[in-house]
């Protein structure tokens, strides 16, 4: 069975894009998509619903052949509920599934008065004009209904609790793939601990206690080496170029690599790749890394016991002198460099599959 899917994401860019490439580029079903730019996701957030509506006129309009669909699929930046009230019936009457990356219910903000209440409850009512909600793991699903639940008790009155039990009837967990990466096939040469970093230059990937171990590695007189990739931004937290100065000739990349070939050679030639993020919902770059053969090291909390396993050699608990002391244990075992094939299996992971398993999730709800 192959049908038509009609794709809007409003924050085409990281791991939004990412997810909808991967999926759309092995799916049996055949993929519309309208997009909007990865950047200034607020603005994204607010004004995508009259965006796609309108866009969807235009080619109705316009077009000899207006785009056809079996069913919509839209992620958390797009706010259904305004989208379905500005569009035609045509696009009203199909089924809707909504994917939840994040939340911004729970999404972590620099302070307690940064929180868009707005947006929080706009994700809510999102969630209510879905006839499915996918997260990309469980811990994201159960953060998420606890999160709703708790913000309905806020309300002065008509607080309807119920609302966040239909939800939870319709929710369910539809992790994304990820592009596994072959571990180098020689095994490592002997040499300095080489440490990688991945996540986004954000507040929300505490990037500062990350430094502050390295910090530490070189008080003790530890030999490293260190690749930063992930993207950066241009309010990207001042330690990345602080650290950049003093971490002097350690480093062997700094910034987001040039080419999908360049991230993987970096990826392949690292033994351990860390995470101190207070937020990650699924870490799509943590588990390629583990595909290519290094080690995770990454908080025993969020998404990852989820996605790595239960072994606590994987993990620490968030502070400088926890993530410092397991580099230096790796640093004077000799981390990962005697393996050539991945420190743990993450292939269920693979696109492959998981494309294969979305699809079919797709034609059950047009079936139901």
């Amino acid at each position: 069975m192959s049908c038509l899917i009609l794709a809007l994401n409003a924050f085409h860019g990281g791991s939004h894009r990412v997810f909808l490439d991967g999926w759309s580029q092995r799916s049996r079903h055949e993929f519309t998509t309208l997009t909007l730019p990865g950047t200034k996701w607020k603005w994204r957030a607010r004004h995508s619903a009259v965006w796609f509506a309108e866009q969807l006129r235009q080619l109705n309009n316009d077009s000899a052949t207006p785009p056809q669909a079996d069913i919509l699929f839209c992620t958390d930046m797009l706010n259904l509920a305004e989208f379905l009230g500005l569009c035609s019936e045509s696009i009203r009457s199909l089924p809707r599934v909504v994917y939840f990356h994040e939340n911004q219910l729970t999404y972590p903000s620099p302070s307690a008065d940064d929180r868009d209440l707005h947006l929080a409850y706009s994700n809510i009512a999102t969630a209510l004009a879905a006839d499915a909600v996918w997260f990309n793991s469980e811990y994201h699903r159960e953060e998420f209904l606890t999160a709703a639940r708790a913000f309905l008790r806020r309300m002065p009155d008509r607080r309807q609790p119920d609302l966040i039990d239909r939800i939870e009837q319709k929710s369910e967990v539809q992790s994304p793939g990820i592009s596994l990466i072959s571990p180098p096939e020689e095994v490592r040469s002997a040499g300095p601990l080489r440490i990688v970093w991945v996540s986004r230059w954000e507040h929300d990937k505490q990037p500062d206690i990350f430094f502050a171990a390295l910090r530490l590695m070189v008080d003790r007189g530890i030999d490293f080496r260190v690749s930063v990739l992930g993207e950066s931004y241009r309010n990207s937290p001042p330690c990345f170029a602080d650290a950049r100065k003093w971490l002097g000739n350690r480093v062997d990349h700094w910034g987001f690599a040039k080419s999908r070939s360049d991230y993987e050679t970096t990826l392949r030639a690292s033994d351990v790749v860390v995470s101190t993020a207070e937020h990650e919902f699924f870490g799509i770059a943590i588990l390629e890394a583990v595909s290519a053969g290094c080690v995770p090291l990454v908080p025993l909390s969020l998404a990852y016991p989820e996605t790595l396993g239960a072994e606590h050699r994987w993990f620490h608990d968030n502070s400088p002198e926890s993530v410092a002391a397991q580099l230096q244990e790796l640093a004077v075992t000799g981390g990962n460099r005697t393996a050539t094939t991945p420190a743990l299996d993450v292939s269920r992971f693979d696109w492959t599959q998981r494309a294969a398993k979305m699809d079919q999730r797709i034609e059950e709800l047009l079936q139901s």
